[in-house]
């Protein structure tokens, strides 16, 4: 136990103390952004970020990522604050965070191995797009200081890390973000700062239990919203906890960053926060900034709130300029370079599942869909690549009134028809021998093609052996196949 705790919490205090720190100043202005997207009150997403990323630090399941409230979460909530206000967002945040948990007891996290590295590839691409294009708007109709601004800022970051000594100290991003606030306030420049975004809360937040009727009605309401925010919220963390594994070379425990993430819902929506889940930006920021343990996203949590309530005025006055160099940093450093290299080594279904991931995502702002997307094609590829997996060699013996058919592969659905033409129904045999010794059936489907076969066969006079079966195929070859039960034709014919 202290030693879990000493690795989880301890093992890197300086590291995970600074990155905590620009984790905290970047999560502001996006806070306050995801907060006017889904039409609420800033302070909704800043509490609701405060929240989550503290109680995420105890209750996670991947130590070093970030979660708070998103621009993926906050789309889904817009309908549902328009027309009924905050107080049903609040209860949906509620029961998210409970279909959350149970999500995490049925072990779903565990569904992640289903998604292929070409889905995560064009996930993680098309999110560093969506990043990038989010700071667009702070870089359109401004004047000459802000391209300068942010120009120096990316300057700041990509150069700092190669002073000697002081270069690997201290974060490059909180260094931009220092100095491009003091060179704004010693100039006197006349651009938009994080003031501008929205009104800082001035107040600690005290916990509200939604004033909504507890009926079936308002269950009604919410259920859809909080399905699919408990869904997308999942998605993302999943996949968040899936690119820092690779980035920290360490494993995560899915199936209890389900729960974790349903708790601290949960306890945002008593805050008065909206939902959220792990942020991929602001979790590569802060492993760029060295940020590895608990201790990290903690921090973030906490100086988040403490900023914000008892410092803002001194927040108030931090560039957006500093803020869109981080983020453009975040996107360019998210974003798999290593994949538009690959298209010309890697397989055509591979490259159509990553394009088509990040397309979806890209034109709906949805990340789920995306997902989805990706998913489906990659199965689809999959099952039509396996189905081409499946050889039928016939020899007959030297009397001719024999042949025998030898199965070599997968049978199931994509294979079934290849299955059944491979067979000769016509030729004037008297008996037939199917080995299925080197196959294997796995569907109804298969075990359907077979009866098919065998049935034909007999229908045209042939004595039909079919052997071989391994021990699997043999269990749903009794379970759901005919052609060795009374009245077969009749019912595979449908008499």
């Amino acid at each position: 136990m202290i030693q879990t705790i000493k690795q989880e919490w301890l093992s890197n205090i300086r590291g995970d103390l600074l990155a905590g720190l620009v984790v905290a100043l970047a999560l502001i202005p996006e806070a306050i952004a995801f907060s006017i997207i889904a039409g609420v009150d800033p302070r909704v997403g800043l509490y609701a970020s405060f929240c989550i990323a503290v109680v995420i630090a105890f209750t996670g399941g991947r130590p070093g990522m970030i979660s708070a409230a998103t621009g993926a979460m906050a789309l889904l909530m817009v309908t549902l604050v328009r027309e009924h206000g905050l107080e049903y967002l609040l209860a949906a945040t509620i029961l998210c965070g409970v279909l959350q948990i149970i999500a995490g007891y049925l072990r779903l996290g565990s569904l992640m191995r289903f998604v292929s590295r070409s889905v995560v590839t064009g996930f993680v691409n098309a999110l560093a797009i969506l990043i990038f294009m989010a700071q667009l708007p702070e870089l359109t109709n401004v004047t000459w200081h802000v391209y300068a601004m942010t120009a120096g800022g990316l300057a700041i970051i990509y150069l700092f890390p190669y002073l000697p000594k002081i270069g690997k100290l201290v974060p490059s991003p909180l260094v931009c973000i220092v100095v491009l606030t003091l060179l704004a306030v010693f100039l006197g420049l006349d651009i938009r700062t994080v003031g501008d975004m929205g009104e800082l809360p001035d107040t600690l937040p005290i916990f509200l239990w939604p004033e909504v009727p507890l009926t079936l009605e308002t269950l009604m309401i919410i259920f859809p919203y909080s399905a699919a925010l408990a869904v997308v919220g999942l998605l993302e963390s999943m996949m968040t906890a899936t690119i820092v594994d690779d980035l920290t070379d360490t494993p995560s425990d899915k199936n209890r960053e389900c729960k974790g993430q349903g708790i601290s819902n949960i306890g945002a929506g008593l805050l008065g926060g909206m939902a959220g889940c792990a942020m991929i930006g602001q979790s590569i920021i802060n492993v760029k900034s060295g940020g590895r343990t608990r201790l990290s996203c903690f921090t973030a949590g906490v100086l988040l709130l403490v900023m914000v309530v008892f410092l803002g005025d001194y927040l108030s006055i931090i560039p957006m300029a500093a803020l869109v160099a981080v983020m453009i940093m975040v996107s360019i450093g998210t974003f798999s370079w290593d994949s538009l290299r690959n298209l010309k080594k890697h397989p055509l279904s591979t490259n159509i599942v990553m394009v088509a991931t990040v397309v979806v995502v890209v034109a709906t702002h949805n990340l789920a869909y995306g997902v989805f997307v990706g998913v489906l094609l990659a199965a689809m590829f999959f099952a039509n690549k396996i189905g081409h997996f499946l050889y039928i060699a016939s020899d007959a013996n030297e009397a001719g009134r024999e042949r025998t058919y030898t199965v070599v592969g997968q049978v199931f659905f994509s294979s079934s028809d290849k299955f059944i033409s491979s067979f000769d129904f016509k030729e004037a045999v008297d008996r037939v021998v199917i080995d299925l010794g080197r196959a294997h059936f796995w569907d109804i489907t298969a075990v359907a093609a077979l009866d098919k076969v065998v049935i034909k066969f007999r229908r045209e006079g042939t004595e039909v052996e079919v052997r071989g079966l391994n021990e699997a195929s043999a269990t749903i070859v009794d379970r759901f196949g005919v052609h060795d039960k009374p009245d077969a034709v009749d019912q595979l014919m449908g008499h």
